[in-house]
């Protein structure tokens, strides 16, 4: 079975195991697809509402986006799982004579490369749930906004969290040039998603207060 298939209480004993997997990643993965599955919920709520009128198109878009997202945030908590099995192989490969060794490195950086791709896809679907939130806010019933609040946070966990899977495989990786073009483009994402977050969160609490 799928990791992402497990109930929560499998998930949790698993992830609470000394197993390899799942770990951060996965976490992250599950946290940004509960981020945006929140939004979906805010916004099947307030579609239609007399508040909103001439907005269900505004509505279905974010629900449409949100679910979207959820469902490949999904998929990324067993893609991790899986890429982190060859790295785990690579890491126990002998390194006895120079042969060994430059052969094990060469099968550890393109590990590494695969190992960072899930994260990286993490942060990317993460700020763009982020930016739905955004829009959200002003869209969303008062009687529903605080889980605008809370869908926003467990988005900003999650970013934060896929941008440490992604900075853990970049320090280690010797291929400068890319671990330079992937680290700066998340940076950026996290940086400006991280702003936005807080906005979104500080919008709910001044009109919940």
């Amino acid at each position: 079975m799928k990791l992402s298939q497990y109930s929560c209480t499998e998930f949790s004993n698993k992830l609470a195991s000394k197993e390899p997997v799942p770990g951060g990643g996965g976490v992250a993965a599950l946290a940004g697809a509960l981020g945006a599955a929140l939004a979906s919920m805010v916004a099947n709520y307030s579609i239609g509402k007399k508040k909103f009128l001439g907005m269900e198109a505004k509505h279905q878009e974010i629900i449409d986006k949100s679910v979207e997202l959820m469902n490949k945030l999904l998929s990324l908590i067993d893609e991790d799982a899986e890429n982190f099995e060859p790295l785990s192989k690579a890491y126990g490969m002998p390194a006895g004579t120079d042969e060994e060794k430059a052969e094990k490195e060469r099968v550890l950086q393109a590990g590494l490369k695969v190992a960072a791709s899930g994260p990286i896809k993490m942060v990317e679907y993460v700020y763009e749930a982020i930016k739905i939130q955004e829009e959200l806010v002003d869209l969303s019933t008062k009687l529903i906004i605080s889980d605008v609040g809370c869908g926003v946070q467990m988005l900003k966990a999650a970013l934060y969290s896929a941008n440490l899977n992604v900075i853990v495989n970049m320090n280690s990786i010797s291929d400068k040039e890319y671990v330079a073009e992937v680290s700066t483009r998340c940076n950026n994402m996290v940086a400006e998603g991280s702003e936005i977050a807080d906005k979104v969160y500080n919008k709910v609490v001044e009109i919940l207060g």
